[in-house]
């Protein structure tokens, strides 16, 4: 059964949704995203997937309080994302909440570091973020693109102990347009026990289905459930 992972993206402490990664397409959904948290909760979510996007904009963690209120008053599974750069801004995270952190840009532009956290901290706490636009990866909110093509970014990192990836697909992020599962199928064909997130474009409680029916171990989702097209409600025949 895939695993469901609602997501809260966070600007100036509140939740809101993008399109495409573009800032400018800001929408505020909550002023409160511990309400949003608690909410999931009581409709027996247990994971959740926390993005810092001020932190992903400005290089460091910004929104480290809101992590700590949402850990602090549920008992939902939280990784935490965006601006995590240094040494001190993991610590942050973890000290604030979170059990896993998703970790993208530094993999591309600090492979060392990203090694180093890998093995001190254990894969288990250690997420992969690939974020992908055209196959290739993209970094710092996507807001820049590489010259790293996706599928050997994965590999590489899969051999050096990786078992946590999450994929988006930046075509589809906010789009509501469906989800790559072509692309997911793929990653899972080549790493089969890889335990692969998929992210970007989930519209409809029917695109999750197909995600689970491809295989794929775990999804996350978010302006979906924002904009009213998944209900929670829908979400129990997965949990």
């Amino acid at each position: 059964m895939i695993e469901l992972i609602p997501a809260i993206d966070i600007i100036e402490g509140k939740c809101v949704r993008l399109s495409q990664g573009d800032y400018e397409s800001k929408k505020v959904y909550n002023e409160n995203p511990v309400e949003v948290a608690k909410e999931f909760e009581a409709h027996g979510l247990t994971r959740l997937h926390v993005v810092d996007l001020d932190g992903a904009a400005s290089h460091h963690i910004v929104n480290y309080r809101t992590l700590e209120q949402i850990a602090s008053r549920t008992s939902l599974i939280i990784d935490f994302g965006g601006g995590i750069k240094t040494s001190n801004d993991l610590a942050i995270a973890f000290d604030n909440g979170a059990e896993m952190v998703t970790l993208g840009s530094i993999a591309v532009k600090q492979p060392e570091v990203f090694e180093k956290w890998l093995n001190q901290f254990g894969a288990p706490k250690i997420i992969l973020g690939a974020d992908a636009k055209d196959g290739k990866i993209a970094t710092n909110g996507w807001k820049e693109e590489s010259s790293l093509e996706l599928m050997p970014f994965l590999d590489n990192y899969i051999k050096k102990g990786v078992t946590r990836v999450l994929c988006t697909d930046i075509s589809k992020d906010g789009m509501l347009e469906g989800p790559s599962v072509p692309l997911y199928r793929e990653i899972m064909e080549a790493h089969p026990h890889l335990h692969l997130i998929a992210s970007g474009g989930v519209s409809s409680i029917d695109d999750i289905i197909a995600l689970d029916e491809a295989g794929i171990p775990a999804v996350v989702f978010g302006k979906a459930l924002y904009e009213g097209r998944i209900s929670l409600t829908d979400l129990k025949r997965f949990l």
